[in-house]
């Protein structure tokens, strides 16, 4: 079954071991030369309101995904494990 990227965006992702909801994908990391998909990024949740930006993004491997449905995608990962931090940009604070 093939699903497109723009399929994915749309997609809600939920950890299948503890029902911990990521969010929304946000992008999609690929190995240019072969083309694969390694991973998928999911943002992090909001800071206050959102008024300060976001917390730590989830990027969680491939091989971590479980099943893609109709409207979620489940996998099977600690979210300890695939924090990763959000580049520093230049903002107010």
């Amino acid at each position: 079954m093939g699903v497109r990227v723009t399929e994915l965006h749309c997609k809600e992702v939920i950890n299948v071991c503890d029902g911990y909801r990521f969010g929304f994908i946000g992008d999609v990391m690929l190995e240019l030369p072969e083309g694969k998909v390694i991973a998928i990024v999911v943002p992090g949740p909001c800071k206050f309101f959102g008024l300060f930006g976001r917390k730590d993004d989830f990027v969680i491997p491939w091989n971590c995904i479980r099943r893609i449905g109709s409207d979620i995608v489940l996998v099977e990962i600690e979210p300890n494990q695939c924090r990763t931090p959000r580049p520093k940009g230049k903002g107010w604070f």
